[in-house]
């Protein structure tokens, strides 16, 4: 399980370059440079010579070969967890993440072939967050912090699950920073970035003067990072104020306040650079992790959620016992 869960971790650093690879390429307006697909100017994708990756090629083209490696790694992992793995609910997840990689594919190619249409451009990027987020739960359903229930006694067990506001705040803002996510790639990809060419106003106001499709989509993303920015400061304030003891949720909290102060700093530079490549390109990337580093805490937040095989094997008398519940969940037991 030690080499699983560092398997994991690789394809989630591999999924988030592939991520931030996308995101160059939306920043450069690379994303037709290379017209064709699944081939790249008639060449088997592994086959065309590095000396044509030059300008937009580079990007588009790299974007390729990030994507193709993370899916031979993405079905490295649904098929070492269908071998190795006794959770069956963490096999099914590996599958969906396998199946969601090969649906990004396809819409990465529709999107080239049919010369990047915005709702396919969109559910491409929306569909990218979707896949990290999947790669990110099962390296924490495979740590060891999970499988030992991050030291938990009962009574932490308890408090945890009765903390009500915790338990719905970290469900809130993973989906306010999901809708942001689409918000933003919404902007990207309909030209919207530079709509509302100031910041923090609007034309020079708090609300613009006019408005068109453009410049409502880049406002309501504006809305957006300020209603994300105070739910991560609230639930970071509350998981420092009533569970400081447990690191496994106050670290998450301590990065998801400095990474949604980064974003922040970040939106507002993009649009006061016009779009300068590296600080929008960033932006995505930094994003990404805001989503991922979301997601750790809900889990880590609703652990107790998943323990309905460890409460069995718990109860059991002794270790035989817990064998005799069952291969799969005698397996999870020593997990």
């Amino acid at each position: 399980m030690h080499w699983l869960h560092r398997y994991n971790r690789l394809l989630a650093a591999a999924t988030l370059l592939l991520i931030t690879a996308g995101g160059l390429v939306t920043s450069t307006g690379s994303g037709l440079a290379v017209p064709d697909w699944p081939n790249t100017y008639g060449y088997f994708m592994f086959a065309f010579p590095l000396s044509g990756m030059v300008g937009g090629i580079l990007y588009e083209h790299g974007h390729r070969l990030i994507a193709s490696v993370v899916g031979m790694l993405t079905i490295g992992l649904a098929v070492w967890l269908a071998q190795k793995e006794p959770r069956r609910w963490v096999r099914h997840i590996g599958w969906i993440a396998l199946a969601a990689v090969v649906v990004q594919g396809l819409l990465g190619g529709i999107t080239v072939l049919y010369f990047l249409p915005p709702p396919i451009s969109i559910s491409h990027a929306g569909l990218a967050q979707v896949f990290f987020a999947l790669v990110v739960s099962l390296a924490i359903f495979t740590s060891p912090g999970w499988l030992a229930r991050y030291g938990r006694s009962t009574d932490g067990e308890r408090r945890i699950a009765a903390d009500g506001i915790l338990r719905r705040l970290v469900i809130v803002v993973p989906a306010a920073i999901y809708g942001q996510i689409l918000l933003g790639a919404a902007m990207r990809h309909t030209g919207a970035g530079l709509a509302i060419p100031d910041f923090p106003l609007a034309f020079g106001r708090l609300l613009p003067p006019v408005w068109d499709p453009a410049i409502a989509i880049h406002f309501a993303h504006r809305v957006g990072a300020l209603m994300v920015t105070l739910a991560v400061l609230a639930t970071a304030g509350h998981v420092l104020a009533h569970h400081g003891g447990r690191r496994e949720l106050t670290r998450p909290a301590w990065l998801l306040g400095a990474l949604v102060f980064a974003q922040v700093t970040l939106g507002a530079w993009t649009v006061l650079s016009a779009r300068d490549v590296t600080i929008n390109t960033a932006h995505v990337a930094t994003g990404a992790l805001l989503f991922a580093t979301a997601i750790v805490l809900c889990l880590r937040t609703h652990r107790d959620r998943f323990s309905d095989v460890a409460a069995r094997i718990a109860a059991a008398p002794d270790a035989a016992s817990a064998v005799a519940i069952g291969a799969p969940g005698g397996a999870e037991a020593g997990r």
